[in-house]
């Protein structure tokens, strides 16, 4: 069985530039009760932006945390924090798809898999661990649903 999940690393990046934005939020907010630095429409427009960010880098972080394990002709995708787990036979892979992205010399590889029932994943190389190996597991057991992509 090959097991799909996140990179330990991503998300302690992730969780460290979060830190950073809510401490930001914070200060923003001390100064604008104490001293006023400032004038009302930045404190307004500073927390607002600052907010979304936040929001945003939380909602891709939940998001992405998923485990995906393949092996036995099946993909079951489990999404821990929504209590969702479901089971795929290899036959339900209706396409699947590997994308590479070429930015600043570096290699961005994804990987979407469409199901029968409308649903669909994406592994990067960059987020999850084992891409290489799901790629491959892919590749020989639904070779023929393979989408080819632009490189």
């Amino acid at each position: 069985m090959l097991v799909i999940k996140p990179k330990v690393s991503t998300y302690i990046s992730l969780s460290l530039v979060l830190l950073i934005l809510i401490s930001g939020l914070v200060f923003i907010l001390r100064d604008f009760t104490y001293k006023g630095s400032f004038g009302i429409w930045f404190y307004l427009i500073a927390c607002t932006l600052i907010t979304l960010v936040i929001l945003m880098l939380l909602v891709k972080m939940l998001a992405g945390y998923r485990f995906i394990t393949a092996g036995r002709d099946q993909i079951i995708v489990k999404l821990p924090l929504r209590g969702y787990s479901k089971t795929y036979p290899v036959s339900q892979i209706l396409a699947w798809e590997e994308e590479v992205v070429l930015a600043n010399k570096k290699e961005f590889r994804q990987v979407t898999i469409a199901f029968s029932d409308k649903q669909s994943i994406s592994v990067s190389n960059h987020e999850h661990e084992a891409y290489k190996d799901l790629v491959a597991y892919l590749a020989k057991k639904a070779g023929k649903q393979r989408v080819k992509g632009k490189k």
